[in-house]
């Protein structure tokens, strides 16, 4: 083998590791788009079910209040919420929240269904 041929070999090889990585880059950063929202709404959502369990009992809210202000908050998200999948119990003051979702991504090769379970309470009062 001369020398041009061995240049040439290892052209081809570096050219195909740049495109694989390339591609592989390109799939990571698609899914990302497509997944990292859905935590960030996620996050949000938890914040918000915190700060309404932390002042229900100043607020006098009822569970079922708690619950339709939460779905319209999920609502505003986009969020794939319904109003039986949000769970409110106030006893004796203390007020615990949990909201159990999933949400199918279509990552047009494969179908993942991430499931979500956030909760809140104001025990720390």
């Amino acid at each position: 083998m001369s020398r041009s041929e061995i240049h040439r070999s290892q052209s081809g090889n570096s050219r195909l590791k740049a495109i694989a990585w390339t591609a592989i880059l390109a799939a990571f950063v698609y899914v990302c788009i497509r997944v990292v929202p859905l935590y960030v709404n996620d996050f949000q959502f938890r914040d918000t079910m915190q700060s309404t369990a932390r002042f229900a009992s100043v607020n006098r809210q009822s569970p079922e209040d708690i619950r339709k202000n939460l779905l319209k908050e999920a609502e505003k998200a986009d969020m794939p919420i319904r109003l039986e999948d949000i769970k409110v119990s106030n006893r004796g003051g203390r007020v615990d929240i949990e909201a159990n979702y999933s949400v199918t991504v279509d990552l047009h090769v494969y179908q993942w269904t991430l499931r979500f379970h956030p909760t809140a309470s104001n025990s720390a009062l």
